[in-house]
């Protein structure tokens, strides 16, 4: 997969995903050194996870952005804009931390409900300009099947997660119930399902190992705009060794795959999610279904490595004259 010149890379994006790198430091550092805990979970948990994300979705985005083709100007612009949200999202989440309280759910004050509010219109933002940079990114022309299919893919279901995270603003049944009571307290919403925000959790992640977190189908399908086109890389390098995948059909039949195995992943994290079910302890209908998954994964792979059809080939020389008719 050609990364194209990196001088065409997004500069602002760029620039960004330098100054989270920063912040992933930082905030690595406040880790060490600030022994206090928001909810349960140390003060600079959330600012790291955040740095780290950004970082990586920022890198993403800048080359993305310089393979499309069509309304360049419009694709700069908005990533433009991604770039302002993304960095008042981030100063909010350190504000609240400073401040020793929640940046999230948490309308205990009017500050810290206006903080909230603003952080949901940007959240909002965040995602609208991913649409928009996605469906430009499905008009763009990419000659190698695979690549193309990994890098579309990658962007829809990334943008599937990133609309995942919606599901943690919703009043949890016990808020709810409050709500119908007169009773509601100062906090709505939680990334926890099946048990209350701060409970015990894994490393690093902080993943509830008590009851479903949301979290997990959220950041899982964020990050498929990684994890499809880093899978089209490895083809590439594997298809040195392994003369099956040169073919650049059974590339891309792998990429399809991947791509619909990685989906229904999202689907079963988030169904188990959703049951109160921490990720490290599923029950008998959970391993049922994955196992169900990876059979026909599996299955899904062989028919990908099978010899190309006549028709296929034909298929391939008509897409490939279309692409180059289309180049720049």
């Amino acid at each position: 997969m050609a990364l194209g010149q990196y001088r065409t890379w997004h500069r602002p994006m760029l620039a960004c995903a330098a100054s989270m790198a920063v912040m992933t430091v930082v905030s690595a550092i406040g880790l060490v050194v600030d022994d206090r805990s928001i909810v349960g979970a140390p003060a600079w948990l959330k600012p790291f996870k955040f740095a780290v994300s950004i970082t990586v979705y920022c890198i993403t985005w800048a080359w993305l952005v310089s393979l499309i083709r069509t309304r360049r100007r419009l694709a700069h612009r908005v990533s433009n804009a991604l770039v302002g949200v993304l960095t008042l999202e981030y100063t909010l989440i350190v504000i609240q931390v400073i401040r020793g309280t929640t940046s999230h759910f948490n309308f205990t004050t009017p500050f810290n409900a206006g903080l909230v509010t603003l952080m949901g219109i940007s959240i909002s933002f965040l995602w609208v300009g991913t649409l928009v940079l996605t469906l430009l990114l499905l008009r763009t022309p990419i000659a190698d099947a695979a690549d193309r299919w990994a890098m579309r893919s990658g962007a829809l279901v990334s943008l599937v997660g990133l609309g995942l995270g919606g599901l943690m603003l919703s009043p949890t049944d016990e808020q709810s119930t409050q709500a119908e009571q007169g009773t509601l307290g100062r906090v709505i919403g939680a990334h926890t399902v099946g048990a209350p925000d701060g409970g015990p959790g894994m490393p690093i992640t902080d993943w509830s190992t008590v009851g479903g977190d949301l979290r997990i189908p959220h950041f899982v399908g964020m990050h498929a705009l990684q994890a499809l086109p880093l899978l089209a890389m490895l083809l590439t390098l594997l298809a040195r060794r392994w003369t099956r995948l040169r073919d650049d059909t059974v590339r891309a039949r792998i990429i399809i795959v991947g791509g619909l195995s990685y989906t229904a992943v999202l689907a079963l994290l988030t169904w188990q999610a959703l049951r109160g079910q921490p990720l490290i302890r599923p029950d008998g209908l959970t391993l049922t279904a994955l196992s169900a998954l990876l059979v026909a994964s599996s299955v899904s792979v062989l028919w990908a490595l099978r010899e190309r059809t006549s028709y296929e080939d034909d298929d391939r020389i008509r897409n490939r004259h279309r692409h180059e008719s289309t180049a720049p």
